[in-house]
């Protein structure tokens, strides 16, 4: 997922914080020194520039969310539909305007309240509340680079691969519709991990990769590939949020979309289109009080609202920060 002007975890494997992540190239050279696999997300940005540190994770220690850029995108074609598996009303949908907590960082007990929690693929769900899988889709979590074959990492021109320089993240390469079909083969394994724990639905991030891909993918491209995660995971029962992009909020039936996962919606007035496109059910993660104040102001008896650490810590840990008013 992406974070406006924040930082993100990773969602392969355990969480681990990466603190340095302001000192990565923006560039990779296509080597894989010092990258490890699984991560979750983090809060998204809405401006290319980054204001906070952004941070993915490695295995085996929390790590934070990340910033996700929104661009003014032209509107990609519908992407096609798919029929294969249940329809998304027969799968269980998030409650509306229910306690929310984000554990993409690492996961703990919820608090008094929380009926939905969001954790990585790496954790197990909460007993007895709605659980989101967390699910790094588009982009590779430093370290994981040699798990793919060389061919679906993006490269430019000259044969470098396309990193997002905030996360130290390898683009993947889904511009075409066998390049798609073989990365949603892998990611939809991790989708099948989340069913076999007994999520209720995924969180796929980075849909809007494309818009840190050097013009070299497309919305179309993007929504032709969630398309194929939404048919998997709801042929195992799962629903799928969109996280962010709210460019694209517009195609989330015909992207084959449940709900939404909004990251600085408030503090970037983008509730109300989440809420128009996704009939309210949308859960929002503010990363400053100003944003969890504006949320709360417009949208705060409508959607599912909270407010945390950019590093999505844990209870314990300094940075922990969490607050519903």
């Amino acid at each position: 997922m992406s974070v406006k002007h924040v930082a993100r975890v990773g969602a392969l494997g355990t969480v681990g914080v990466l603190t340095a992540l302001s000192m990565l190239v923006g560039c990779g050279s296509g080597e894989d020194e010092g990258k490890s696999d699984g991560a979750a997300a983090a809060p998204r940005q809405s401006s290319p520039t980054p204001t906070a540190t952004p941070v993915s994770k490695p295995p085996v220690t929390p790590t934070p969310t990340r910033t996700r850029t929104s661009t003014a995108s032209p509107t990609p074609s519908p992407a096609p539909s798919r029929t294969s598996g249940p329809t998304p009303s027969a799968v269980e949908l998030p409650p509306l305007h229910a306690g929310f907590d984000y554990q993409i960082g690492g996961a703990y007990p919820p608090p008094s309240g929380v009926r939905i929690v969001s954790r990585d693929r790496s954790d197990s769900p909460a007993p007895g509340l709605y659980n989101i899988c967390y699910v790094n889709a588009f982009q590779v979590q430093p370290g994981e680079r040699r798990q793919w074959p060389a061919d679906l990492l993006l490269r430019d021109a000259r044969g470098k691969v396309v990193v997002d320089g905030d996360w130290n993240e390898a683009l993947l390469d889904i511009g075409t519709p066998a390049k798609r079909e073989r990365v949603a083969a892998r990611v939809n394994q991790w989708i099948d991990g989340c069913a076999d724990k007994g999520f209720d639905a995924v969180e796929p991030d980075n849909y809007d990769s494309y818009t840190r891909s050097r013009n070299l993918l497309t919305a179309d491209d993007v929504t032709a590939f969630i398309s194929l995660l939404s048919a998997h995971a709801h042929s195992r029962h799962l629903a799928i949020g969109q996280k962010n992009t709210v460019e694209l909020a517009g195609l989330r039936k015909k992207a084959g979309l449940d709900f939404a996962v909004a990251e600085e919606c408030g503090e970037y007035d983008e509730c109300g289109a989440y809420a128009k496109a996704f009939d309210d059910r949308v859960v929002v993660i503010e990363y400053t009080d100003s944003g969890l104040r504006k949320a709360r102001s417009a949208f705060g008896d409508r959607l599912s609202i909270v407010r945390r650490d950019v590093m999505v810590s844990t209870p314990g840990d300094k940075e922990y920060v969490r607050r519903t008013r």
